[in-house]
């Protein structure tokens, strides 16, 4: 079994899944990438969960992201699971569900903790940049559910701080001011940053968020 750290680049992999076979790399080409699990299909958690991703799509194609759910169920099941998940959150899947019966991706993602179950997978979550590099982990128990307004938040601040040289705060939002990287001098970031410096201390200088008009 794999583990994968922050900074690793995203195991490749082929897979069956809704939307036909996929090459994992192939498939993100230059996109960024969430890959998330379910512990199985027709559970209520996760039927919600597929909705809200759904209705959630327009806001991942604008960050330039690209989805893919995974259970351990097979293929048959995920497409009348879809017709469910349509029916009951009022929406249309439209992005694929990987069938992953012989666990290969699981295994490979470190999706199963067998201290939680030793069949099904737990609700993992992997951000992967344009670069397959793996950005963020973050794992939920089978009993709750995912926050996806976090995670555009955190693709916000992820995406940002990629490429300029800052970090987000606590609690930051898109829009919000941002914390300049200590590794740029009070000097030289008045000149980065011409929308002012606010340095509260010396290694907590703040300013507007770098990439808005």
């Amino acid at each position: 079994m794999s583990t994968i750290r922050l900074g690793d680049e995203a195991p490749n992999f082929t897979a069956k899944s809704t939307e036909g076979d996929i090459n994992f790399h192939e498939w993100l080409g230059d996109s960024w990438g969430i890959l998330f699990s379910h512990p199985a299909d027709y559970t209520p958690v996760c039927t919600t969960e597929l909705g809200t991703v759904a209705k959630y799509k327009a806001e991942f194609d604008k960050r330039n992201v690209k989805v893919v759910a995974l259970s351990v169920d097979g293929l048959e099941s995920h497409h009348a699971w879809i017709n469910d998940i349509n029916d009951t959150q009022a929406t249309t899947v439209n992005f694929p569900i990987i069938a992953d019966e012989d666990r290969k991706v699981s295994e490979l993602y470190d999706m199963i903790h067998p201290n939680a179950n030793d069949k099904l997978t737990v609700r993992s979550v992997f951000v992967i940049g344009s670069d397959k590099k793996i950005k963020l982990i973050i794992v939920y128990p089978a009993s709750t559910g995912r926050n996806f307004d976090e995670l555009l938040r955190v693709i916000d601040s992820l995406q940002l701080t990629a490429y300029h040289k800052v970090a987000t705060p606590a609690n930051w939002k898109h829009g919000e001011d941002v914390v300049i990287s200590p590794s740029i001098s009070t000097e030289d970031a008045k000149g980065i940053f011409t929308k002012g410096v606010n340095e509260i201390r010396p290694y907590l200088r703040m300013t507007p968020q770098p990439n808005l008009n």
